[in-house]
C-alpha cells in the first residue's frame, strides 16, 4: 500500500511479548467507500497510488437489521412470475380460440352452403302387401309413414325427451351441462359412455351426416344443429326426430316400429309401448325386442322413471306402466315373407324403373301359407336338425300357372338374410329323375316299358342303387318310385344326356347343366325355386311357366305402374306324356320313396332326392292345385346325418300342403280323364301324327327298339286303371 506524501515507513511495532496486539485499521486507514458483493455496479479498481484494501465479506459486514432488506427482492419477483403466467394463458387460449374458429370454419366449408340446405325428402317405401290386400312386409331405407306430432299421443314425444335431452326445450342445440357432465363422465369412467348429444344434434347427424364418429364429424353436427334450431320450431324439430330415427329390426321412423313390434299405428301406442319405442334410439341393435324383450322392457323402465322425474307422468301412471311392460304383438317376432320380399324388391326395379316414390306392390303371396311355410320348416329343423345334422333349409310353393304363394329362404332371416330359395345352386339328386324318364316317354317307351336293373360300369365310374341291390328287370314305373340309379343312367345313355338336358330345360330349368351319363342322378345344381317351375307342367297339364310373386305395382295416389299379363310359355309337354308321368309319380307317393307323404282325399304326386354323401335332402310334390319343393342341407354343403328326401322333406311338405289344400275342391291330377289309344284308326292307316277323331285320339305306335311291342291301349291307361288311380281315396 502506498505511503501518504511526506511520511517516513511505519514499520509495525510489536510489543512485549504477550501483550495483545491490535492490527485492525484505523478510520483514517479505511478507504472513503465499501461497495459489497450484491451492489448493482462494480467498484472502481483502486489506482496504483492508492491503498489496496481487502473486500470484507458481506456476510460478515450484514447485520440483522440487513437481513429483510435481502427479502424484499423476492416479492417483486413473484408478481412477475403470476404476470408471466397469466400473460402466457391469455396468448395460448386467444390462439386456442383462433385454432378452434379455424377448425370449424374449416368444417363449415365441408358442407353445403347453410341456405342450400334443407330437409331431404324421405326415401322412397315399398310396401309389399299379400293377395289380400294386407301388408306383410316393408321396404326402403326409411319405411315409416311420416305421423305429424300432433295425431301421436303426448306421452310418445314426452319419452323421447325425457330420456333423451330433458333441457330440449330451454337450450339453443347444444345442450352445455349435459355436454359437460359427458365430458365428466367420460375422463372419470376412462371410456366414451357418454355423448352429450341433444335431439337437434342427433337429427342432424340422421338427416345430413354418417354415422362414424370423428372429431370433424361432431363439429359438423353442432354446427346443423345450430341450424336446424335457427329454421325450425322445438316441435317441429321433435316431430322431424321421431319420424326418422332408426328403431332397430329393419324399422325407421315411429310408425314403421309401431307397426313391426306392436302391430298397431304409432297412434294407438299405450305408455309402456312408447317408453319402449323411446328406449330403443340408444341401441337399436341391441335392444330390439324381436332380439331381446328383457333388455328393451328393463329400458322402458328407465324412460318411465325418466318421465316421472321430468314430471310428464304421475307416479301412478308410472306404476300401472311398469307393471304392464310392452310385448311383442302376435306374428311380429320376425317379419313376415323377409326372403320373399329381398327376391320382390329385386324384380321391382326392372318392372317399373328407378324407385323415386313411395309405391305398393300387391303379390301373389298368402299370408296363411306363408306363416305355415315357416313354422313348418322351423319347428322340423328345431325338432330334428341337430339329429340329422342339418341346419338350414327352403321351401317354395307355386300354383299351377307359376304364381308364388310361400317362399321361405332359410330358418332364421335374422340369423342369415341369404335366400336359399332362389339364390342357391345344390345338386337335385333323384328328383332330377323325371326329366330323364320324360325324355324317354318322348322317344317312344312307355311307364310299362321294362329296362334292368343290374350292376352298370362307365369308364370307372360304378352306379349303384341306394338299398345297394338289384331287381333285374323292372317297368320303368317301378324304377322310378323305388328310384333306382342304375335304371335312370341306362336310360339317360339310351336318349343321351344332351336331350335330358334339353328337355328340363324346356320345362323350366335355369340353370347350367352338365351333359353327362351322371345328370340322371342329379348331379348338376339347380335353385328350389327352379325345381318347382319345372314340376309345374306335370301338374297343370304341360304348360310351361315363369315363376312370379308381383301382381301389381301402384303409387301412393293409386296409379298403376306395372300389372302382370299372365303370361305363360307355352305348351311344353304332350298330354299324353303328361298322363303317362303322373301315372309314375303318382307311383312315388303310393308305393314308392315318398309313401309317408300324408294329404287325405288328394291325388299327389312327386319325387324325392337325395344328393352324394347325403349332402342334400329334396322332395318336389305336386296337386293339381300346387306345387312345392322343400330342400334342407347345410350351407358349406358338408354331408348331413344320411338325412334323406323321404325324411324331414316329405314331414314338411306333408304340413304345408294339408294347410293350402284346406277347404279346396279335390280335383284329379291332368291326364285322368285321357285315353291314349295306339290302335289302328278307322282310315287303316297308322298315323305318323296323332289323329283327332269324334272319340279316342290314335297316335303313332312307338318304335320297336324302344321297348316292348305297344298294345292297343297304353297298359294301365284304361277307364279301369283311371278309375283305380284317381277315384277313391287317391
Amino acid at each position: 500500500m502506498g505511503r501518504r506524501k511526506g511520511e517516513g515507513r511505519r514499520e509495525p511495532v510489536l510489543s512485549a511479548p504477550g501483550a495483545i496486539v491490535d492490527l485492525r485499521l484505523g478510520p483514517d486507514d479505511r478507504p472513503a467507500v465499501i461497495r459489497g458483493p450484491d451492489t448493482r455496479s462494480s467498484p472502481r479498481a483502486p489506482r496504483d497510488s492508492e491503498p489496496r484494501t481487502e473486500a470484507i465479506p458481506a456476510r460478515a459486514t450484514s447485520t440483522r437489521r440487513d437481513r429483510p432488506r435481502e427479502r424484499t427482492h423476492t416479492a417483486p419477483r413473484r408478481k412477475r412470475g403470476w404476470r408471466r403466467l397469466f400473460y402466457w394463458s391469455f396468448v395460448l387460449g386467444l390462439w386456442a380460440v383462433i385454432g378452434l374458429a379455424g377448425l370449424v370454419a374449416y368444417e363449415a366449408s365441408q358442407l353445403p352452403p347453410i341456405q342450400n340446405l334443407a330437409i331431404p325428402e324421405r326415401p322412397p317405401t315399398v310396401i309389399i302387401q299379400g293377395q289380400d290386400g294386407k301388408t306383410i312386409a316393408t321396404r326402403g331405407d326409411m319405411r315409416g309413414t311420416a305421423v305429424p306430432l300432433r295425431a301421436l299421443p303426448p306421452y310418445l314425444p314426452q319419452a323421447f325427451i325425457a330420456i333423451e335431452d330433458r333441457r330440449f326445450y330451454s337450450h339453443f342445440g347444444i345442450d352445455v351441462l349435459g355436454l359437460a357432465r359427458a365430458v365428466v363422465v367420460n375422463l372419470t369412467s376412462g371410456r366414451l359412455r357418454e355423448g352429450g348429444s341433444t335431439l337437434t344434434q342427433q337429427l342432424a347427424k340422421n338427416l345430413f351426416l354418417t354415422q362414424e364418429r370423428t372429431l370433424s364429424r361432431k363439429i359438423q353436427e353442432v354446427i346443423l344443429a345450430l341450424w336446424l334450431e335457427a329454421k325450425y320450431s322445438k316441435n317441429e324439430i321433435v316431430e322431424l326426430y321421431v319420424n326418422r330415427v332408426y328403431f332397430g329390426a329393419g324399422a325407421y321412423g315411429v310408425e314403421a316400429a309401431a307397426q313391426r313390434y306392436f302391430g298397431k299405428s304409432a297412434r294407438q301406442v299405450t305408455l309402456s309401448e312408447a317408453a319402449m319405442l323411446a328406449g330403443l334410439v340408444k341401441s337399436p341393435s341391441a335392444l330390439a325386442p324381436t332380439r331381446n324383450l328383457k333388455g328393451a322392457q328393463e329400458r322402458a323402465e328407465l324412460v318411465i322413471a325418466a318421465m316421472q322425474d321430468a314430471g310428464f307422468i304421475t307416479s301412478a301412471m308410472a306404476a300401472t306402466a311398469t307393471a304392464r311392460p310392452a310385448v311383442l304383438s302376435k306374428n311380429q317376432g320376425q317379419e313376415s315373407a323377409a326372403y320373399a320380399a329381398d327376391w320382390i324388391m329385386e324384380q321391382l326395379e326392372p318392372l317399373i324403373g328407378t324407385i323415386d316414390h313411395d309405391v305398393i306392390v300387391q303379390t301373389s303371396l298368402d299370408s296363411t301359407l306363408q306363416s305355415t311355410a315357416e313354422k313348418a320348416l322351423t319347428d322340423a329343423l328345431n325338432r330334428n336338425g341337430a339329429r340329422y345334422g342339418v341346419e338350414q333349409g327352403a321351401i317354395v310353393l307355386m300354383d299351377t300357372d307359376g304364381a308364388v304363394k310361400a317362399l321361405v329362404g332359410g330358418k332364421s332371416y335374422e340369423d342369415s338374410q341369404y335366400n336359399r330359395a332362389v339364390s342357391a345352386r345344390r345338386q337335385p339328386g333323384s328328383s332330377f329323375k323325371p326329366f330323364v324318364y320324360l325324355t324317354a316317354l318322348e322317344r317312344g317307351l312307355t311307364p310299362d316299358s321294362v329296362r334292368e336293373d343290374a350292376p352298370i360300369k362307365l369308364k370307372g365310374w360304378k352306379p349303384e342303387n341306394f338299398s345297394h341291390d338289384y331287381r333285374g328287370p323292372v317297368t320303368l314305373t317301378t324304377a322310378l318310385s323305388l328310384s333306382l340309379n342304375t335304371v335312370a343312367v341306362r336310360l339317360a345313355l339310351e336318349v343321351g344326356p344332351a336331350e335330358v338336358a334339353k328337355t328340363a330345360k324346356r320345362l323350366g330349368i335355369t340353370s347350367k347343366l352338365e351333359p353327362n351319363p351322371s345328370i340322371a342322378l342329379g348331379t348338376s345344381e339347380v335353385s328350389p325355386l327352379e325345381m318347382a317351375a319345372a314340376y309345374a307342367p306335370f301338374a297343370n297339364g304341360g304348360i310351361g311357366v315363369t315363376p312370379h310373386v308381383i301382381d301389381r305395382v301402384r303409387d301412393a295416389k293409386g296409379k298403376i305402374l306395372y300389372s302382370y299379363a299372365g303370361q305363360n310359355r307355352g305348351q311344353v309337354m304332350a298330354p299324353p306324356h303328361v298322363a303317362m308321368m303322373n301315372r309314375m309319380l303318382r307311383e312315388t307317393l303310393v308305393t314308392g320313396t315318398a309313401r309317408r307323404a300324408e294329404l287325405p282325399g288328394w291325388p299327389a304326386a312327386g319325387k324325392t332326392g337325395t344328393s352324394q354323401d347325403y349332402r342334400d335332402a329334396w322332395f318336389v310334390g305336386y296337386t293339381s292345385r300346387y306345387i312345392a319343393t322343400v330342400w334342407l342341407g347345410n350351407d358349406d354343403s358338408s354331408p348331413t346325418k344320411k338325412a334323406s328326401g323321404s325324411g324331414l322333406p316329405v314331414e314338411i311338405w306333408s304340413r304345408l300342403m294339408r294347410t293350402a289344400h284346406d277347404g279346396v275342391p279335390v280335383a284329379a291330377l291332368p291326364g285322368g280323364d285321357y285315353i291314349q289309344d295306339y290302335a289302328t284308326p278307322p282310315s287303316g292307316d297308322v298315323p305318323e301324327e296323332p289323329v283327332v277323331t269324334g272319340g279316342p285320339t290314335y297316335y303313332p305306335r312307338p318304335p320297336g327298339d324302344m321297348g316292348a311291342p305297344a298294345p292297343s291301349r297304353a297298359p294301365g291307361l284304361d277307364n279301369w286303371l283311371l278309375d283305380k288311380l284317381f277315384g277313391g281315396n287317391g
